[in-house]
């Protein structure tokens, strides 16, 4: 009887193994960080220097808005370095600590004591980084672009992201200048350097400068989309984009502004872009 039932139990672990090999799902041979570097999420957010809708100074606030966005790579605009009015805090680096990931300022312009500008954070280590000014007319605020360069994965295609903030005024004059600016240091037509251009334009989509960025092979990864990143608490224009070149490499999955509305004056935006072979 005991032999019968051991033969019983074979025939029916026989039946059931292929289809239990059926159900495995298919694992891909690539390694992890080949698959992550082929897909890239990039956030790009004006913090305030940490000072939100309600006033308060809250850093830690802004990381956890980031931090939940779960980046690759993040564009910061109005970013202060060892001010007073900020404590005297190397912000970039703060939220590098506060996120984990990587970071590195670009100073704009000297303020109380220390620096303002921009910084980048990324889950990669930086391969370079350099700041280069922008046009600005005299006793206006000084612009700048945040050049850093990284490798996904560490053996990925190396990517160049670049971070700025242009001239707020209501005249374009000086942002049209500091987009041809930004043409002269990296390139225009033709360029096939795997490239993203982050942060606060002070443009909407339909301005002069947009139309020439875009005219230069810039592809703007909400092309279409309606939505608003000024004010926070209930947006009414976009002036945050996350642009990227070749047009031809690029895939764009989603494009959005994030649901915050009190930890900056500006609603950050989130691209998650698929690099094509």
């Amino acid at each position: 009887m005991l032999q019968k039932m051991n033969a019983n139990r074979r025939m029916r672990l026989a039946v059931l193994l292929p289809t239990v090999a059926l159900l495995i799902p298919l694992v891909s041979t690539a390694a992890p960080d080949e698959q992550s570097a082929r897909t890239l999420r990039v956030l790009t957010y004006n913090i305030h220097h940490g000072e939100g809708t309600d006033q308060k100074l809250d850093l830690e606030r802004i990381a956890r808005v980031i931090k939940a966005a779960r980046p690759d790579l993040v564009a910061l605009q109005e970013v202060d370095q060892y001010t007073r009015r900020t404590g005297g805090v190397d912000q970039a680096a703060r939220l590098g600590q506060l996120t984990g990931l990587h970071a590195a300022f670009g100073k704009a312009m000297d303020y109380q004591g220390g620096a303002y500008g921009l910084a980048v954070l990324s889950r990669w280590p930086l391969v370079e980084h350099n700041t280069h000014p922008l046009p600005a007319d005299p006793g206006s605020e000084p612009r700048a672009v945040l050049a850093t360069r990284v490798s996904p994965g560490g053996s990925g295609p190396e990517i160049t992201l670049l971070v700025t903030h242009f001239d707020h005024r209501s005249d374009p004059t000086q942002r049209m200048k500091q987009s041809a600016r930004l043409r002269e240091l990296f390139g225009a037509a033709g360029s096939k350097q795997l490239m993203i251009l982050a942060g606060d334009l002070n443009a909407r989509p339909e301005s002069p400068v947009l139309k020439e960025l875009l005219a230069t092979t810039w592809t703007d990864s909400a092309d279409g989309q309606q939505f608003g990143t000024i004010p926070a608490g209930i947006p009414r224009s976009r002036i945050d984009y996350i642009l990227y070149r070749p047009g031809n490499r690029w895939r764009v999955i989603e494009t959005r502004a994030l649901e915050e509305a009190i930890a900056s004056d500006h609603r950050p935006v989130l691209a998650v872009l698929e690099l094509e072979p």
